[in-house]
């Protein structure tokens, strides 16, 4: 490797792995901002938390890769161009282009990487993200029993507090209302004080109450009713168990799961795109032979007989009455009224699901060609960076960031419009999800050209001097 490939690799690769982990870290706090409420206070494992945002992490580099290399191409040949290395790079005879090169070697085994990435990585991380977050959505709150209200939290009772002592285990005047058979508010405990900890196993709630009573309603005798008989026990000591199960995390199967089509990769999607035609046209055929088989002329005894095209043309409706039997008129206008109930039902209904599975089938070829899109992406993007930061010769963080911004905010708009377009089926999927692609190639080539031929694009002096050559005379001392 020659040094002048050398100086540009690393010259590369440092800003780079510096814009990945920025932009990756912004990304992961907005989703921290948008799953806070569900992840607060429900007394997750500090690893438990770890994994869902290492999943969430990876989720994002879709977003974070393209402008990462789109913000360090332009950081790396605007530093070249300010600290006039390009200049010197150029008069030695080496052109832009095949400076670019060595980072176009690297371009192209990170593209390799990306596709791997999004095929391999990504669609499990997507898995297990949306298993864990569904886990972490379902499990309830951190056990925590407020004063002076009701806790229903645990599943068949209700606690009222009316005091807790600092330590957080003894209680005072303690109300339990025991649900959990169903019957109402018919077992009550009451209890001037009690203390309150957790079995060794931390599945049971367990509450050691004193100098208390305890109020039951029964059946009667050979059960009149429910509520005949009424019980009350006084206690000094008494122990009440709750069960804990639904405050620990369980992990749901992520088999639940694997059917999305985020879940897949190119192959799997390959054939699930082709299981959906197949039912496609499986439900397609069914729909032809059940009108075919009810829109007939004639019923008799379940002899059909069909109707020739040109001979409806020839008759109106009364002639189509008048060649039915008079005694039969009524019960095949009947029959034919039900028919057509039964079709338009069936019709309805056929429409619906073809419509769900169109909707599917668009969605797995949205994902489909989005496993190329993202490797495609980091060659364009950088082709505009590249060529961008030769132009302005503007090195740091500040005119390269407002630069890829406008880029990629470009290149993102386009990208979900495409996306929702063919979602919707206002566009093919490969023509919604390659959009912005198509439309920033020539954008790529267009600068490439320009930092190629040394073009001041943007030279104020020289739009000065143009507009001066085509405004009249009197009108050039406004650009003076």
């Amino acid at each position: 490797m020659k040094k002048l490939h050398k100086l540009i690799i690393l010259s590369y690769l440092r800003p780079f792995i510096a814009t990945f982990f920025i932009v990756s870290f912004i990304l992961l706090m907005l989703f921290l901002f948008k799953y806070v409420d569900e992840l607060v206070g429900k007394g997750l494992e500090w690893h438990t938390i770890a994994e869902l945002l290492m999943y969430a992490a990876a989720s994002n580099v879709p977003l974070a890769l393209p402008l990462a290399i789109l913000l360090s191409s332009i950081m790396t040949f605007g530093n070249l161009g300010e600290q006039y290395e390009l200049v010197a790079i150029k008069a030695s005879g080496v052109s832009l282009t095949r400076a670019m090169m060595p980072l176009v070697v690297v371009m192209i085994f990170m593209s390799i990487a990306a596709f791997y990435f999004s095929n391999i990585v990504m669609p499990k991380s997507f898995l297990k993200m949306a298993s864990l977050l569904y886990d972490v959505r379902e499990k309830k709150a951190a056990f925590a029993i407020p004063e002076g209200v009701f806790y229903n939290d645990l599943d068949g009772f209700s606690i009222r507090v009316d005091k807790k002592d600092d330590d957080g285990q003894t209680l005072h005047g303690i109300m339990i209302y025991d649900h959990s058979q169903g019957m109402g508010n018919t077992n009550v405990i009451l209890a001037k004080q009690g203390k309150m900890y957790k079995s060794d196993d931390n599945h049971y709630l367990i509450f050691n109450l004193s100098d208390g009573v305890r109020y039951e309603e029964m059946r009667g005798a050979g059960n009149l009713g429910d509520r005949q008989r009424h019980v009350r026990v006084r206690f000094s000591q008494f122990e009440q168990k709750f069960d804990m199960s639904g405050f620990n995390l369980s992990r749901t199967k992520e088999e639940l799961f694997k059917d999305q089509y985020q879940m897949l990769n190119v192959k799997q999607l390959l054939v699930k795109e082709d299981s959906l035609k197949k039912v496609e046209t499986s439900k397609t055929s069914m729909l032809q032979s059940y009108l075919q088989s009810t829109f007939l002329f004639y019923r008799k005894s379940g002899d059909f007989k069909r109707t020739k095209p040109y001979t409806l043309k020839l008759r109106t409706k009364d002639d189509v009455l008048n060649v039915v039997p008079a005694d039969k008129r009524l019960m095949i206008t009947e029959d034919a009224l039900s028919s057509i109930r039964n079709v338009k039902s069936y019709l309805s209904t056929a429409v619906e699901e073809k419509k769900s599975t169109d909707d599917l089938l668009r969605r797995h070829l949205v994902e489909f060609h989005r496993k190329f899109t993202l490797s495609f992406a980091c060659m364009v993007l950088f082709f505009i960076g590249a060529p961008m930061g030769a132009i302005v010769r503007k090195g740091g963080l500040g005119m390269p960031f407002l630069i890829s911004i406008i880029f990629f905010l470009i290149f993102h708009i386009f990208s979900i419009t495409g996306e929702k377009f063919a979602k919707q089926g206002s566009l093919e999927p490969y023509q919604g999800m390659w959009l912005a692609s198509v439309v920033l190639v020539p954008l790529g080539l267009f600068l490439t050209y320009k930092a190629a031929s040394d073009s001041a694009l943007f030279d104020a002096d020289k739009y000065k001097r143009f507009f001066n050559t085509i405004l009249p005379q009197k009108e050039k001392s406004k650009f003076k």
